[in-house]
């Protein structure tokens, strides 16, 4: 037994992970090296399964409510939950995410917090009718304008809520992580290969839900394709988890020598400018929603307080914002500059058309493409089309977390040949013209063929909006001669680059609300889930105007 347990101990695997499990509660002094390509794998690992987690819900979670009985009207309102949650949250949690006093550190432990919520959500959104029935529920009410003892909607609507704001909110502290534990020269390949995990835990994830898990021993057991592929993504989603909470130890606050300011001269030679484009284009959360803000923008903030050299009394400053709380945040809203306003605008146009594809493609699919029907009998043909159809949309968005993946290395070289307004611009016109093809002929091979068009607006809109806000700040636009809308005293406001990042990022918090709220009411107006991709069409276009207006200072 003790010759047993002594190979168990002495194997490297074990003593790898051992190691990260004993950073969790023991620190050391970071000692400055470069990481490895595997290391930075490990630190990005759970980005990897974030995604995984939101390919699920967002493939899944319509259908999900459907088929429980829920009206097309309340299923978009689920979808206000999170946004309401993260829009006033996340900036509060980000703050106390740089205060935090831990002795295992300051991200970690809200990195474990919200994957437990995370793990929640998966356990209650695919058992949520099983878990209703256990508590009272016939099984065969049905929602009409109000509930009646359906534990199960009320299960999987907590389940689906607790999953978006979670997903949504854990981005920021593990990217902040992989910042906090790597050296400045590591932050640009870091962030990239941060960008490619999330691609390829959304394309995985996607993949899971393309595959026909009834038609497997595998499914059967475990009650349904739905229930396998979150069973699979929740075992998936521990172990990245696990393995980057326990990749490197973590410094906390009581130890570190400075906190919240770092300066870094500015770079203004063309070799130094390419390196901090390559740092900024992952300002932005990756392959997923923006909305995660604040522990980033902070951690990016500290460490890109820049001058430009040369004379220090007349060359532009980057005023910090190093203690990022609600009340900044909403002032920053207030006093905006007209520069910050239709760049906010641009974003707002961009994500309320990348939402109505990631949150209602899958039914659109379903519905109109392989014309199925949610709501009838288990078993009918018309139910196994629906399902068909979730199934080909899943794969389609599996193509189009992967192209963004691709498409996100290259950005920040089309921007150097194109210039920023014609990336920002075009981008937007590719997806506009792919949803518009994907609404008038509504075939199976175009949801393969043009869902990789939606991973060019996401690339696009995770990247451009940061890039110029960066541009904003080292070209000194915010200085006091610049007025804002409105307001007379802007003369003597000074704008930090963490909250025009936060600002900037909670348009998806505004848009994913505002569309919770209408979308239903417009599929019940037209019949048709075609509208949901048409409007992502036309707010493309508009994004796509917006967005010549938008200052790029020549960028």
């Amino acid at each position: 037994m003790l010759r047993a347990i002594k190979s168990i101990k002495d194997h490297p695997y074990t003593q790898y992970v051992g190691l990260g499990l004993a950073g969790l509660i023991k620190t050391e002094v970071q000692d400055g090296s470069k990481k490895s390509k595997l290391q930075l794998i490990r630190l990005s690992a759970a980005v990897c399964g974030i995604e995984l987690c939101y390919a699920a819900e967002t493939a899944f979670v319509s259908p999900v409510l459907l088929k429980l009985g829920v009206p097309v009207a309340l299923m978009t309102l689920v979808w206000c939950v999170s946004p309401i949650l993260g829009f006033f949250l996340v900036p509060l949690m980000g703050s106390l995410s740089d205060r935090c006093p831990f002795q295992m550190g300051r991200r970690r432990p809200f990195i474990l917090l919200m994957s437990a919520g995370i793990i929640i959500g998966l356990l209650l959104v695919p058992n949520g009718e099983s878990l209703g029935i256990l508590l009272g529920d016939t099984g065969d009410e049905i929602l009409h304008g109000h509930i009646n003892r359906n534990y199960r909607i009320l299960l999987t609507i907590f389940g689906v809520a607790f999953l978006d704001f979670n997903c949504d909110a854990c981005q920021s502290p593990c990217r902040a992580y992989l910042l906090d534990v790597t050296i400045p020269e590591d932050h640009s390949a870091g962030l990239t290969m941060f960008t490619v995990m999330a691609g390829i835990g959304g394309s995985i994830g996607y993949l899971m839900g393309g595959v026909d898990w009834n038609a497997t021993e595998f499914g059967t057991a475990f009650g349904g394709h739905i229930r396998v592929v979150f069973f699979l993504v929740l075992i998936v989603f521990i172990l990245c988890v696990l393995s980057t909470v326990t990749s490197f130890r973590e410094l906390p606050l009581k130890e570190l020598d400075t906190y919240g300011t770092i300066s870094d001269p500015f770079p203004t030679t063309t070799k130094e400018k390419d390196s901090v484009l390559d740092i900024t284009k992952n300002l932005a959360p990756s392959v997923r929603k923006a909305s995660s803000m604040t522990e980033v923008d902070a951690q990016y903030s500290s460490q890109l307080e820049l001058a430009n050299p040369g004379d220090s009394e007349s060359d532009p400053t980057i005023e910090i914002s190093t203690d990022i709380t609600l009340k900044t945040y909403l002032k920053s809203i207030i006093h905006m500059p007209w520069s910050m306003f239709i760049l906010c605008l641009t974003n707002l146009f961009s994500w309320s058309s990348l939402v109505c594809y990631s949150l209602y493609f899958t039914d659109f699919v379903g519905q109109s493409v392989f014309h199925g029907n949610p709501k009838a009998p288990v078993g009918s043909d018309s139910h196994n089309r629906y399902d068909h159809g979730v199934r080909l949309g899943s794969l389609g968005m599996s193509l189009y977390s992967f192209s963004c993946a691709l498409y996100s290395l290259g950005i920040d070289r089309l921007v150097r040949r194109f210039g920023a307004k014609n990336v920002y611009v075009y981008g937007q016109l590719a997806y506009s013209i792919g949803m518009i093809i994907l609404a008038i002929s509504r075939h199976k091979v175009a949801v393969i063929l043009l869902s990789p068009s939606a991973g060019i607006m996401y690339a696009t809109l995770f990247t451009m909006p940061y890039l110029l806000v960066a541009h904003y700040h080292t070209q000194g636009l915010f200085t006091p001669k610049e007025t804002s809308l409105g307001d007379k005293h802007d003369k003597q406001q000074i704008r930090g680059l963490g909250t025009d990042v936060a600002l900037v990022s909670s348009m998806v918090f505004l848009a994913q609300f505002l569309l919770s709220i209408c979308v239903g009411s417009i599929i019940n107006a037209v019949k048709s889930t075609v509208a949901v991709v048409a409007a992502a069409a036309i707010l493309s276009f508009c994004g796509a105007i917006s967005a010549t207006q938008v200052v790029y200072l020549n960028l």
